[in-house]
């Protein structure tokens, strides 16, 4: 027994012994740092007590752990360089008088070139270090900008085109830098009127240059971010630094929204992928154009993006016509064009309720000619019979309502024919269709000498949906018109759901259902296991179906 707790005495002692070098091992690191803190501080006050110690500047340089990597930096000493040089351009020490000695040129050049160095270091942060590293680099560099911008005289030029650029370019390109670039937009380039003009000019010359679509995707999402255009009355008052009196250009709104305008022609006429092409498509009427003082310049973005054909045309839609009601693009192609997008296609596409919401504004004015407007119900009515049944219930009310704002069509309801005798021939042996659906100009396909015959056919529609709505082409229009937004977001899984009763509408008969679920169909072994009924109707069954 004594030997055994003795053992255990052992034992609880080396388990005991055996965690205190972990512990001593925390409070060596907590030393260190606490170490580091104190010497990067005596560094700093030795520089800001004398310049005999401005040697100290290189040591904290060398300090910052990126001279081989960039990905795990000394932020502590980031910090302290940027008190110190914020403090040496602010008391002076960076100008450079023609009057100065000769010691004294060579010190503030000396200053330049360590501040130059330690802007590259901050830059290579930016590009490679962590969040939280890129963040604090991107805010001690912008405070460099600030400080030189506010307290070296004629600095102005050389800061924004060469700091500044550096700074955006690094902000770009950065690995993993989204929280970066959502830092960069947010706290300074919202934020300060100054930083967002140079941010303009700055994309307009990056841009210039073919980039890759993960590049042309960063560069979108700053610019889009600026969805507020000055108006002519607008102050600048919110800068970075103060701008110099004889600069006019920041505090202008013209040359703010020319800058824009470059910025977004660079990003247009650059290596779009079609994903990128269809995101600024939908951005172009409310972010895009109102920057531009001269829009016609988007013309050839839009109408190539019209002309392709597909989604990229139905998403071109809206700003092509911002250009023709606003601007006066004369654009007479833009109803044939039109017309050509309605396709089986597109009735089952993603867009469809925004092509109706445009379509529906297109066909609005009262000045359309009656044979434009009777091709667009005649072609919709045709494409209807093929229709899914959340489309056909958004056409039938459209057609209601060109019906009322165009009542010369409304022949194509109520055709009566007059002769006695063609009119008994017509009956017995039919006649064809006038309407010519090969025919691309929608003023030639005689739509208005034809009828809407495949709505009634709709009034049969197996859909009791569909088929109710059809019907209201055949009674009177006592109704002024039908609001589109109550049509346009029905889905199969909000119509299924109201047939099976899980929607607002209550199922008012249970359906019948068989009681018994068969282990094959249409095969003989099936109708054998039945009770031995004659094989041949599962032989005739299987000649009508082609199961290939």
């Amino acid at each position: 027994m004594p030997a055994s707790i003795e053992a255990s005495n052992k034992k609880r002692k080396s388990s005991k012994n055996a965690g205190a070098p972990s512990k001593r091992r925390a409070v060596a690191n907590e030393d260190d740092f606490a170490d580091t803190l104190t010497k990067i501080q005596d560094l700093e006050n030795q520089i800001a007590e004398s310049r005999k110690y401005y040697n100290n500047i290189a040591t904290l340089i060398s300090m910052l752990n990126v001279r081989e990597s960039a990905k795990k930096p000394e932020l502590a000493v980031a910090v302290s360089l940027c008190r110190v040089f914020s403090r040496l351009i602010t008391a002076g020490s960076f100008s450079e008088s023609s009057r100065a000695a000769e010691n004294e040129k060579i010190v503030a050049a000396w200053l330049k070139e360590r501040c130059l160095e330690y802007q590259r270091a901050l830059l290579a942060i930016m590009r490679q270090a962590d969040t939280a590293s890129q963040i604090t680099a991107l805010t001690l560099s912008m405070r460099l900008v600030k400080e030189r911008l506010t307290h070296i005289p004629g600095a102005e030029n050389s800061v924004w085109s060469n700091s500044f650029k550096d700074i955006f370019e690094a902000v770009v390109e950065a690995q993993d830098g989204e929280d970066l670039q959502s830092e960069f937009v947010t706290k300074f380039v919202k934020e300060f009127e100054d930083v967002r003009y140079h941010t303009f000019e700055q994309t307009s010359v990056y841009a210039e240059t073919r980039r890759n679509s993960t590049v042309l995707e960063i560069l979108i999402s700053i610019l889009s971010a600026h969805d507020e255009v000055p108006g002519s009355g607008h102050k600048f008052e919110k800068f970075l630094a103060t701008p110099a009196a004889n600069n006019k250009r920041i505090t202008s709104v013209n040359t703010h929204k020319k800058r824009a305008q470059e910025a977004w022609l660079a990003i247009l006429r650059n290596n779009l992928s079609e994903a990128q092409r269809k995101s600024l498509l939908r951005l172009m009427a409310h972010i895009i154009e109102p920057w531009f003082s001269r829009p016609e310049l988007l013309m050839d973005f839009l109408t190539d993006s019209y002309n392709a054909g597909g989604a990229t045309s139905l998403l071109a839609l809206s700003g092509l016509f911002y250009l023709i009601q606003e601007k006066n693009l004369d654009y007479p192609q833009f109803y044939t064009k039109l017309y050509s997008l309605l396709d089986a296609d597109l009735l089952h596409s993603k867009h469809r309720s925004r092509f109706f919401r445009q379509l529906n504004t297109f066909l609005s004015s009262t000045h359309l000619p009656a044979a434009l407007v009777a091709s667009f119900i005649k072609r919709l009515a045709r494409l209807a019979l093929n229709a899914p049944p959340s489309a056909i219930v958004v056409i039938v009310p459209f057609m209601y309502n060109l019906f009322k704002s165009h009542p010369t069509c409304t022949f194509m309801m109520h055709r009566v024919i007059r002769d006695k005798e063609l009119a008994s021939e017509i009956e017995a042996e039919g006649m064809e269709d006038p309407f010519d659906p090969k025919e691309l100009d929608p003023m030639r396909t005689d739509a208005i000498e034809s009828s809407i015959w495949e709505i009634e056919t709709l009034q049969s529609h197996y859909h009791p949906n569909v088929a109710s709505i059809a019907r209201i082409i055949s009674e009177q229009f006592t109704k002024q018109a039908y609001s589109l937004e109550d049509f346009l977001d029905h889905t199969y899984q909000g119509m299924v759901q109201a047939e099976l009763g899980t929607g607002e509408r209550p199922l008012k008969k249970i359906p019948v259902v068989e009681y018994q679920i068969p282990k094959r169909i249409f095969t003989d072994r099936m109708l054998e296991e039945d009770g031995g009924v004659d094989t041949a109707p599962a032989a005739f069954i299987r000649e009508l179906w082609n199961f290939s």
